[in-house]
C-alpha cells in the first residue's frame, strides 16, 4: 500500500503560537511555522487521525477476491471520491460503478471492496480524509496541544532535548484512535 497525499494545511494560526510565545516581529515567522508543522504532523500520529480535510491517493496492491472489504489508511474519511486500476505505465483506469463499493464506518474508516470477479492488480482510490475543514474548526484541545508542542519545541531549540510536556498528550488523548493489525 502507498499513499500520495497532498501536504495539510497548519492545525493551528501562526498568531496564535507568537500570541503564545509573546513574540512580536516576524523574524521567527520560517521557524515557527516549521514547528507547527511538525507539532501538526506528531499530533495526527498520536491520534491516528488527519486534521484537516485533505485528499490522497492510496495505492492497494495484489489480489483482491471479490467481496472483501480493503481498509484505507487515512481517517477519518470524510468522501471516497474514485477507485481505479493502475496499468503498467502507471495511468489510472477507473472502474465502473457497479464494479466496486465502498463503505465509510461510524469510526471514519474508509472501505473499498471489488464488487464482483476479482481483481489481481493493483487499484488506486482517491479520497479525502481528515476531522476538520480548516484551522479554525480543528477541535480546540487538539489546537492548544499543537500550540504547546510548537512553543516547547521553540523554547528547547538550543538547549537539551526536552520531553514533550504531559498536558499536549492529556489534550489529545481523548482524539487517540488506536487500530489493532
Amino acid at each position: 500500500m502507498l499513499m500520495d497525499a497532498e501536504d495539510g494545511a497548519l492545525p493551528a494560526s501562526l498568531a496564535e503560537l507568537k500570541t503564545y510565545l509573546r513574540i512580536a516581529g516576524d523574524g521567527e515567522d520560517a521557524v515557527l511555522n516549521g514547528l507547527l508543522r511538525g507539532a501538526g504532523a506528531l499530533c495526527e500520529r498520536f491520534t491516528g487521525q488527519w486534521l484537516i480535510v485533505r485528499q490522497t491517493r492510496e495505492t492497494l496492491f495484489g489480489p483482491r477476491a471479490a467481496g472483501a472489504w480493503q481498509r484505507l489508511t487515512a481517517r477519518p474519511v470524510v468522501a471516497i471520491e474514485s477507485v481505479g486500476t493502475v496499468g503498467a505505465d502507471g495511468a489510472v483506469t477507473p472502474l465502473p460503478v457497479d464494479a466496486y463499493a465502498v463503505d465509510i464506518d461510524g469510526n471514519g474508516e474508509g472501505w473499498v471492496r471489488i464488487a464482483r470477479g476479482g481483481f489481481s492488480g493493483t487499484m488506486a482510490v482517491t479520497y479525502r480524509a481528515g476531522l476538520a475543514s480548516d484551522a479554525d474548526a480543528v477541535p480546540e484541545a487538539l489546537r492548544q496541544g499543537v500550540v504547546r508542542l510548537a512553543a516547547e519545541h521553540y523554547l528547547a531549540r538550543g538547549g537539551d532535548s526536552a520531553t514533550p510536556p504531559a498536558v499536549v498528550s492529556a489534550l489529545w488523548r481523548p482524539w487517540r484512535r488506536m487500530r489493532l493489525a
